[in-house]
């Protein structure tokens, strides 16, 4: 349907799926954990990278409280980069000829099966296609060039979670309220193709950061479907009520992974006393994301820490300050469909749900929850 050239892998200057066939002759090596000549930077890199201890502390005290046996394998996970595991997602603007195949060879499945009956209804037909591995490899990442079209877009598969939850709908009118760097704006457009896809960000170095990565993957012809702003999500509820039929509050949060590679400890200590005062502003974005969301719509709120205090604490804070509100069980298919695949805490799943890091399951950590606006 739509035109596009396609990237080259960095540092490479064939295209994507000859290299594709070239990386399945080193892909044994790497699903043991060892370095080839090609990814030696990469692994070194990973293997290179500090724990900061003061975090892991914090952590150690924290999440064997609130999730129990649950975090001495999600701690394990955190601890070895070389198990994290990346999802391959399709854009289905670009020219996937042979990708699906090539991936296919090199050991990769659909996340989604398509095939899947619950997954399709005659108002939303599913595209979004989204390949894993079941070892630890990742294939490299496609270089920006203006006015090209990337193939995929390598990211945490547990973060489609939000995306999914969404159940977006063909001419829905959405707010990602956060949505720098871009991948699950990305990942929106690849489920239906909305009226309106409004995507912000306030900062102005991860706006410029979406701002690419919707050039890179968005062509000419759907770009009239987006509308990229930068403004304080916290107040885009009171600028403009009741716009909208679905919104994504993908909240700042203090990311487990990210923190807990922090460069020193100094920079530990302040992040970890700045996470006291993220809960206030993630419940203002919650609440900026339901006023601007229609009566009967949908909000859906997430992030990727696994801090109670960030999750289902925000969220049943919010219910009991804002009226007209209710919770939504996030639907039992998707979980049954999932669950092979993500390791999900075992909570009350009306406050939402949560993907704990496991070995040998598609990586996380990522927390959901589902709000429907009554009146």
């Amino acid at each position: 349907m739509f035109s596009a050239k396609l990237c080259c892998i960095k540092g490479f200057s064939s295209s994507p799926l000859l290299f594709l066939k070239s990386f399945k002759r080193v892909l044994p090596s790497l699903s043991h954990g060892q370095c080839t000549n090609t990814h030696e930077a990469e692994c070194k890199s990973k293997a290179q990278k500090q724990v900061c201890k003061t975090v892991l502390k914090h952590f150690d005290a924290q999440y064997s409280e609130e999730l129990g046996e649950q975090w001495r394998s999600a701690r394990d996970v955190l601890l070895n980069p070389l198990s994290w595991q990346y999802g391959v997602l399709l854009n289905r603007f670009s020219d996937l000829t042979n990708l699906k195949q090539d991936l296919t060879e090199l050991g990769y499945t659909n996340l989604l099966p398509q095939t899947h009956p619950e997954f399709h209804s005659q108002t939303t037909p599913i595209h979004l296609q989204c390949f894993i591995h079941r070892d630890p490899v990742r294939i490299p990442t496609q270089i920006h060039h203006p006015g090209w079209l990337k193939q995929y877009y390598l990211l945490n598969a547990a973060s489609l979670l939000p995306v999914l939850s969404l159940n977006v709908k063909e001419g829905e009118h959405l707010l990602d309220l956060c949505a720098a760097p871009g991948g699950k704006s990305l990942a929106v457009l690849q489920t239906a193709t909305p009226g309106l896809l409004h995507c912000n960000e306030v900062d102005q170095h991860r706006h410029d950061w979406l701002l690419k990565t919707l050039e890179s993957y968005v062509p000419p012809a759907q770009q009239h479907l987006l509308s990229v702003t930068h403004l304080d999500g916290r107040s885009i509820g009171s600028m403009r009520p009741g716009a909208y039929d679905k919104v994504l509050v993908d909240a700042p949060c203090s990311n487990d992974r990210s923190w807990l590679y922090t460069p020193d400890t100094h920079q530990g200590e302040m992040w970890l006393k700045e996470r006291t005062q993220l809960p206030l502003l993630q419940k203002e974005l919650l609440c900026s994301a339901l006023a601007a969301v229609r009566p009967g719509g949908v909000v859906v709120y997430s992030t990727c820490t696994m801090s109670r205090a960030e999750n289902q604490s925000v969220v049943e804070a919010v219910l009991a300050s804002y009226q007209g509100v209710e919770l939504l069980e996030l639907e039992q298919h998707l979980i049954d469909s999932l669950s092979d695949h993500f390791c999900f805490a075992h909570f009350h799943p009306s406050v939402g749900q949560l993907v704990i890091p496991q070995k040998g399951k598609t990586w996380g950590p990522m927390y959901v929850s589902r709000l429907r606006r009554i009146y």
